[in-house]
């Protein structure tokens, strides 16, 4: 193992009580095992899921859209110190047929959800397997690169999968102006063209802004749709699903991607007699970030857009304030 000598043995991390409540404790510094890597967090994306954290408190430090620098490294990884990448939230084994279809998102056999199941990056060093760290090179900010993970990531497969079913896109619906919303309509923007329709439906008027500034026309709840080739959920709402089932053209595809609530509908009429599908999309592949890498380099103007807010991390509590108060994009908390 090598290790930084500046790296303490304990940290300050902040703990999820629950209610709301965040507290500090302390907490062992880990020292990375064979293949794992500790890294010094640079930056962590806020998410919608970490509002049930909040609210019923973690046994385990939160935190799943990390970026991060190489400080120490376990025998048998490659990367140097001083490294900066973002950690893939699925620990996954590398081994079962999900990961051997190149479908990590799918494997069987993972060995933690990063801040979820185990520590994440709102402590200041994360422990890491080298196979979930992926890395960025020295042109890319850490704030930046969070964008790679939900923004970019989540939103490129869930085309993909639409895609997969309807390749020819003349027209799109998302359910949903936050982050992944908003990162939904940047890279349909990006990968779809200038022409295509994209239409977003919401009730918060500063994400509905934020959204046509990035190239959709935006709608706000109740309304009717027009009719599309591909609608996609980011909401997790029954409501905004039943809404683009029914605004889905003949051989249409909805994609959800908001875990959450159900879905009710008739198979002979809303699925067999228009040839539509319903399929879902969870995250995305791990070999998915390189492109998307190329993406951002090309493109960090337009898509830094969806970063409105930037705290430090002793300025956590405020920085969720403004996350889940709907007056934001996306929320990156820095150290």
């Amino acid at each position: 193992m090598t290790m930084a000598p500046a790296v303490p043995s304990v940290q300050s991390v902040p703990r999820f009580v629950g209610e709301g409540r965040i507290v500090r404790w302390d907490r062992p510094v880990p020292r990375p095992g064979p293949g794992e890597l500790l890294l010094a967090v640079r930056a962590n994306a806020l998410c919608g899921t970490d509002r049930a954290q909040l609210t019923q408190g973690s046994d385990v430090t939160p935190g799943h859209e990390a970026a991060g620098e190489v400080v120490a490294a376990g025998s048998g990884t490659s990367a140097s110190h001083g490294t900066l990448g973002v950690v893939y939230l699925m620990d996954f084994c590398g081994s079962c047929r999900g990961c051997a279809e190149g479908a990590t998102n799918r494997c069987s056999a993972k060995r933690a959800d990063m801040g979820f199941t185990h520590d994440g990056a709102l402590g200041r060093y994360e422990l890491v397997h080298e196979t979930n760290f992926f890395p960025v090179g020295t042109d890319v900010a850490a704030d930046e690169a969070t964008l790679l993970l939900d923004v970019m990531g989540t939103t490129a497969h869930a085309l993909r999968r639409a895609q997969a079913v309807r390749p020819r896109i003349e027209s799109l619906a998302i359910a949903g102006a936050g982050p992944v919303g908003l990162g939904m309509v940047a890279m349909a923007r990006l990968t779809l063209g200038p022409d295509v329709p994209i239409v977003i439906a919401d009730v918060v008027p500063y994400r509905l802004e934020l959204a046509e500034r990035l190239g959709a026309r935006a709608v706000r709840l109740p309304a009717e749709l027009p009719q599309v080739d591909v609608a996609i959920d980011t909401a997790g709402r029954s409501m905004s699903r039943r809404m683009l089932l029914d605004a889905l053209a003949t051989g249409g595809v909805l994609v959800c991607v908001g875990h959450g609530e159900g879905l009710d509908l008739e198979v002979s009429t809303d699925l067999i007699a228009p040839e539509r599908a319903v399929i879902g999309s969870e995250y995305f592949r791990y070999d998915q970030l390189a492109a998307n890498l190329e993406l951002l380099r090309e493109n960090r103007s337009y898509l830094g857009q969806i970063i409105t807010h930037r705290f430090g991390i002793e300025d956590l509590e405020a920085a969720y304030r403004v996350f889940l108060g709907g007056e934001s994009g996306k929320v990156v908390v820095t150290q």
